[in-house]
């Protein structure tokens, strides 16, 4: 791969990464369910050339508003191939989601009250109904604060889960088929899952619920060394399920385990210059583009020099992005590491997650992403946008 000829900053898609991914999921789940579904969450990343690739590895799209939805269904997926999460569906969506088979799990109040729009013509919809995961209380190990509870779902313990379980019984032409337990640890850890799972199907079984599926969302780790693997989680999640919900359909909704590894960043050195005892980097990408939540003290990276020799530096140098932001600083480098100049550049691997769903449109408008074919050839998979682009929806 020929980087010199790449415009910068830009993201490289390596799709046998992502394909990689998916069959390795899919393969450790079929070893203990033999029902089971990979929903690949779009929000992750929606670049519509990934979306392809889940939908022809078999993996349904897991969306969580109406323009995900939208999206979904345009790119080609079947209604009756996507999960419809989240409190940001609307009402048009939300019905024409359950009419078409979709697998819709209910989270609030109001779309309780949509199914009664419901056009009564003799067939049952189905839903299925997600449930709080309060996660201090469940594995108080994994919790990223005190009181790590989560505004999403219905809570088993103040009542409202069995309320809404008996308002959806009301309707004679509703059958609730599927739970829906999705809550990301920080530590993403197997010891998490486990307990959601105890904790889960106890009030399955205790409220008597006669389930098509289960669904346990994201959260996982993708292929890295020293974490747990795909199989390893499945496995453990198995060995404490109840054998009267073995036969279930079971879900999960992976998006950083399938996507993070198969994107790269590339940017550029443009500027150097020495202040004080520093020595600032300048490059043409920003940690908006590689950290949108700018809470990583390292990444995955290498440089590549224009130059094949070079000298180590006297200071320490402080690379930083193309913003104006004091804090667009990405990382620093100690007295000694070779000297970074003009024209090098800096590979960020493993940034396919969130990175390019949270790009901002601040001072640099969406960077080009290129695809990495299996022949080692770079195409353009998406144009870098440019002010025509940021502009034609506008009227001034």
């Amino acid at each position: 791969m020929d980087i010199t000829k790449l415009s910068t900053p830009c993201f490289i898609l390596d799709e046998q990464e992502i394909v990689e991914n998916i069959t390795e999921f899919q393969e450790a789940l079929s070893v203990f369910f033999s029902k089971n579904i990979v929903g690949y969450s779009v929000k992750t990343n929606s670049l519509p050339y990934v979306l392809e690739i889940a939908r022809k590895q078999g993996c349904y799209a897991e969306v969580v508003s109406f323009h995900e939805y939208k999206l979904a269904v345009k790119v080609g997926f079947p209604k009756e191939h996507i999960i419809y999460n989240g409190p940001m569906k609307s009402k048009e969506t939300f019905l024409d989601a359950i009419q078409h088979r979709a697998i819709v799990n209910i989270e609030t109040w109001r779309e309780i009250e949509w199914l009664e729009e419901l056009p009564f013509i003799g067939q049952t919809y189905e839903v299925g109904i997600r449930l709080n995961i309060d996660i201090s209380t469940i594995s108080p190990e994994d919790e990223d604060h005190p009181n790590d509870d989560s505004r999403f779902g219905f809570s088993y313990e103040s009542g409202e889960f069995k309320v809404a379980l008996h308002r959806l019984s009301i309707l004679q032409y509703v059958e609730v088929v599927g739970v829906h337990s999705h809550r990301e640890p920080k530590t993403r850890s197997v010891r998490f899952y486990r307990r959601v799972v105890e904790y889960v199907q106890e009030i399955i079984l205790s409220c008597n619920l006669k389930l098509k599926y289960w669904d346990l969302g994201g959260g996982f780790f993708g292929r890295m060394p020293n974490k747990p693997t795909y199989a390893e989680y499945v496995k453990n999640i198995f060995s404490v399920l109840s054998p009267k919900l073995r036969d279930t359909m079971f879900i999960v909704e992976p998006g950083n385990a399938i996507v993070a590894s198969g994107f790269h960043y590339l940017m550029k050195v443009i500027d150097v210059k020495q202040h004080n005892e520093n020595i600032y980097v300048s490059t043409d990408g920003s940690r908006n583009d590689v950290d949108p939540f700018f809470h990583k003290s390292d990444y995955f990276k290498e440089f590549i020099y224009e130059n094949q020799n070079g000298n180590p530096s006297r200071y320490p140098q402080i690379v930083g992005g193309f913003t104006c932001l004091e804090y667009d600083r990405l990382f620093s480098l100690p007295v000694g590491e070779r000297e970074l100049n003009v024209a090098d550049y800096i590979m960020f691997h493993r940034v396919g997650a969130y990175t390019m769903s949270l790009t901002p449109l601040f001072i640099h408008y969406f960077p080009i992403v290129y695809l990495n074919t299996s022949q080692g050839n770079l195409c353009v998979i998406r144009e870098e946008w440019t002010e025509e682009d940021f502009i034609r929806k506008s009227k001034f």
